[in-house]
């Protein structure tokens, strides 16, 4: 199995929302936590304002009392809508089913991650709050691979 395919079996037991959606969602219950689980430099980069930042990397301890990388409004938020987000979609598939798994009864992942939000012109904020411009966005979101990561011709 292939990283895509681990990502196609997640979004096959999850539910996912496009950008339109959770703009909508968030009208109706501007209480949804979304937890999103890049890299603190990424976040800091840009994320969605008031999101929380929340490491795939520790996710599942985040998500449990007792441990260094708990999160007390994760945790607490079992019930609670969550909408999980990452830069394309691929990693808040999988953090939504290891959730779900948790027994979190009501959360989604972000199809097209936070690339998708940004083309759907909907804001991003920067560490210090503010909106970050459209051309950073779109600079930000550009693949840039290097040779030794492309596959082998």
């Amino acid at each position: 199995m292939k990283f895509e395919d681990l990502v196609k079996s997640a979004q096959q037991q999850i539910t996912e929302l496009f950008p339109w959606d959770l703009e909508e969602a968030l009208k109706a219950n501007p209480h949804i936590l979304l937890v999103d689980v890049r890299e603190p430099e990424e976040y800091a980069a840009m994320h969605i304002e008031d999101s929380l930042n929340v490491p795939r990397g520790v996710l599942e301890s985040a998500c449990e009392y007792n441990y260094e990388d708990t999160v007390p409004d994760l945790v607490q938020a079992r019930d609670r809508e969550v909408v999980i987000v990452c830069r394309s979609g691929k990693r808040s598939a999988l953090a939504t089913l290891s959730m779900q798994q948790l027994g979190y009864t009501n959360v989604a992942s972000l199809n097209t991650g936070l690339r998708g939000w940004a083309d759907y012109e909907m804001d991003l904020v920067g560490i210090n709050g503010k909106i970050v411009a459209e051309e950073t966005t779109e600079n930000y979101f550009t693949p840039a691979l290097r040779p030794e990561q492309l596959t082998p011709k």
